[in-house]
This record gives structure tokens, sequence and C-alpha cells, in this order.
């Protein structure tokens, strides 16, 4: 991979991160998720590097703790849809797996819970959670809705131009 394509994936990473600090002040509503499908349909397998660029800033930031734990697998989770689905080119497709992912970020997380608290542990936590992410859910869908396919577009012209 060339210093350039590692600068680019870098940034990206950082871009996933300063946009999802820019609207921190509305609860579970980021566009994250929008921006590593975004990522996955446009860059392929590449787009797992920014990701995990946006994991290790959050740890360095918000530092350890069970919620980071999800964080190693959990923002891998779109981007691998993402991939396998990069052909699609319905808004309304992309805009339901982003809110399918928001509604079940809660879920997905829970792993770690059980393996630190039990079932009763993990399940309290994620029954706790829902109302989040169900507001999660429709952030990720409106956006996706609304911005995918002009993101999408964007960024197809960009890469390709820094490919060449």
């Amino acid at each position: 991979m060339a210093t350039r394509d590692l600068a680019v994936l870098g940034l990206l990473g950082g871009m996933l991160f300063a946009a999802k600090m820019a609207l921190a002040w509305i609860p579970n509503v980021e566009p994250v998720s929008l921006l590593i499908l975004v990522y996955a349909a446009v860059m392929g397998w590449r787009a797992l590097f920014p990701v995990y660029v946006y994991v290790a800033l959050e740890y360095a930031t918000w530092g350890f703790g069970l919620w980071s734990a999800c964080y190693l697998y959990v923002w891998a989770v779109p981007a691998l849809f993402g991939i396998f689905l990069r052909r699609m080119e319905s808004p309304l497709g992309w805009a339901v797996l982003s809110g399918t992912f928001g509604l079940c970020f809660g879920l997905l997380c829970t792993p770690p819970y059980f393996l630190s608290g039990g079932w009763a542990f993990a399940l309290s936590w994620w029954f706790q959670g829902i109302p989040f992410d169900v507001v999660h859910c429709a952030g990720n869908f409106v956006m996706a809705l609304v911005l995918f396919r002009p993101c999408r577009t964007v960024l197809g012209k960009l890469y390709r131009g820094i490919r060449n």
C-alpha cells in the first residue's frame, strides 16, 4: 500500500471521529455508520483501515471499559455488510441496512457484558438501552436515506482521483 493510500485512509478514519464528535450533542445520532457504509461501498476491504483508526481515536479519547471491547468488532459489522453489498444502488436499501445496524447496536455490544457478568447482566444492559437503539436506528435510517448516494458519489470521484 502506497504512502498516499495510508494517509488518505488515516484521514478518513479521523473524519469518522470528527463527524461523530460534531453530532455528539444529539444522543445516539451519529454519522459513523453512514460513513463506514460509504467507505465500504467505495473502497471495499480498505474501508476496515479507517474503521480501526476511528476505534483507536475513541480509545485514545475516552479510555477503556466494557464498551471498548465491543468496538473491536461492532464497527466492522457495517463495513463487512457494505463490502458484500457494495453493488446495491438503492438508497432505501442502504438506509434499511444502516437503520438495522443502529437497532441491533446494543445487542451486538452484549458479549463483553455477558462475559463479565453473565446472561442476566447482559440482557438487563441490552434492554435498558433499547430506547437508545431505536433513536440510533431512526438517525441512521434518515441519514443514509438522504446522504448515502451523494456521499458515495463524492467519495467515489475523490478516491478514483487519488488512486490514479
